[in-house]
Parts: structure tokens; sequence; C-alpha cells
């Protein structure tokens, strides 16, 4: 299995940088199986595409507006993922789009795509989480490590923070 964990956002616009932010922490907490590779997208375009060519298995975290409460999680499958994406929050989701836009028409976007997406409060410029996002925060991890676990790969914890607080957060 080849997996690629795809975080996406900017960190300096608040709940926008969840995606780079989930990546850290499962990179943090987390030894997963070969195969499985973690990404720190961030706000990235169209180089992307050599990342996400050949997976079997593309998983992507950001996020997302949905019309639910913040800190919603909104998981999307397949083809309904880029169509996410056509309501823009943040410039790189247009990158991004553009992205598996190209993959599609290559032919190589993987056949296995998900997006956990988490609904944000506050997208402007400022660091951390909003409260709303940080209170899902471990839910969204966890949701996506059990993905992970339903497809075969394995997820043994690491390091599990003692204080309550992100490892980002402790830098």
């Amino acid at each position: 299995m080849n997996v690629l964990v795809l975080g996406i956002g900017n960190v300096l616009m608040m709940d926008d940088s969840v995606g780079v932010r989930a990546v850290e922490e499962l990179q943090g907490r987390y030894h997963f199986s070969d195969g499985v590779e973690l990404l720190d997208g961030g706000t990235s375009g169209i180089e992307l595409l050599s990342h996400i060519e050949g997976r079997d298995y593309l998983i992507i975290i950001d996020a997302l507006k949905s019309g639910h409460p913040p800190g919603t999680i909104v998981r999307a499958d397949g083809e309904d993922v880029p169509a996410r994406f056509m309501t823009r929050i943040s410039p790189h989701q247009l990158g991004l789009s553009d992205v598996l836009a190209a993959a599609t028409i290559s032919g190589r976007l993987p056949a296995n795509l998900v997006l956990f997406g988490i609904e944000p409060k506050t997208i402007e410029l400022g660091l951390g989480l909003s409260d709303e996002v940080r209170a899902s925060f471990d839910k969204l991890l966890e949701t996506v490590v059990q993905e992970l676990i339903r497809i075969g790969c394995t997820a043994e914890p690491a390091v599990t923070p003692s204080s309550g607080r992100t490892l980002w957060e402790s830098q």
C-alpha cells in the first residue's frame, strides 16, 4: 500500500492551518507502517502533483467550509473530493483544485481519494486554532488514524504530549 496523507493550509491564518498541524501531530504521535508518507503541503500548488502520482491512496486534511458548526469534521470520498474545493476559503485550495484536476486529466489521480475537512471558525491572520477547532482536533487525528487502520496500515503510538498541548504548541 502506497499512501500519502497530505495536510494543507496556511499556518499564519488560524484555522486554515489545521491540515498542516494535523500532519505535524500525526508525525509526532505515531509510527506508521512502511508505505505511509505524511506530507506538509502547506500552501503548495501544482508542485504537489509529483507527490500524488503513483499513490494507491490519498488522504487530504484541510479546513473546509461546509455550512456546519465550527469544529465539525466532514468526510468526502472519490469524485466528491475535487468538488469540495470548488468553494474556496483560502488561496491554497485553488492550487490543490488545480493539482487534482491535472492528476485527473493525466490519469495520475490515486484510485482512492479521501478528504477529512474540519469546519473553520476563523480564517484570519493569526497563530493557533480557534477554541472550536482545537476542541475537535484530537478527534480529527483519531479519524485519520482509523482510516489508515481500516485500509490495512498500522499506526503505533510514539509520543503522547503529557501537557495536554499539541506538539506544535509546545515548541
